[in-house]
């Protein structure tokens, strides 16, 4: 296993959160009971706030940013996971109170793991991201307990041209769904049409 490998962390400097790539070591990790070896992770948009230090989103420093991660476990101290099990780990506070994604390897808590599905490789999970995953569960609640099926009446999807927004977009459309997009950018309209939305 790597003695030290890079990061990106974000600390205060000069008094605002900066991000900057950092040599760590395993001994900097957080003590919880799983490491993983990090395969993937995404791009989101409040890692780029946290980063940029334009968004107060990482609550302590310092902070490894990456609020998502798709990886290998290397070791574990719970009996839930063994080396070799596939994980994804979505949310749980990483890049705001617990050390994110942005590493080679990252210590997490069992209970935040879930294994990888076997229909997807670690870079199509983390290619859905954060973003898709959270659009997915509102379709689901939607589909769940809303009270509107596809063809009985449009769904308003706001926010429509970020990340959470558009993959909604896409996923209502498949189903079904007609689908009225809110944006305040006008300019992703076509983008938008693409995805479904009338």
């Amino acid at each position: 296993m790597t003695e030290t490998f890079t990061a990106m962390v974000i600390d205060t400097v000069d008094g605002k959160p900066k991000g900057a790539f950092r040599k760590i070591s395993l001994a900097d990790l957080p003590d919880n009971d799983v490491l993983v070896e990090i395969a993937y992770s995404t791009v989101n948009y409040k890692d780029g706030l946290a980063i940029t230090g334009k968004g107060r989103i990482a609550r302590r420093m310092p902070m490894v940013g990456g609020i998502d991660l798709a990886g290998t476990v290397v070791e574990s101290r719970s009996p839930d996971w063994e080396p070799g099990d596939k994980v994804v780990v979505n949310g749980w506070g990483l890049s705001e109170t617990e050390w994110g994604a942005y590493t080679r390897y990252q210590r997490v808590k069992p209970e935040w793991l879930i294994p990888l599905p076997d229909a997807f490789t670690m870079e199509q999970a983390m290619a859905i991201g954060t973003a898709g995953y959270t659009a997915a569960l509102c379709v689901d609640a939607l589909e769940k307990w809303g009270s509107i099926k596809p063809g009985a009446g449009e769904v308003l999807v706001t926010g429509a041209a970020g990340g959470v927004g558009s993959v909604a977009i896409a996923l209502l459309a498949a189903r079904g769904y007609v689908v009225t997009a809110s944006t305040g950018r006008p300019e992703t309209h076509d983008y938008l049409a693409s995805l479904g939305a009338t």
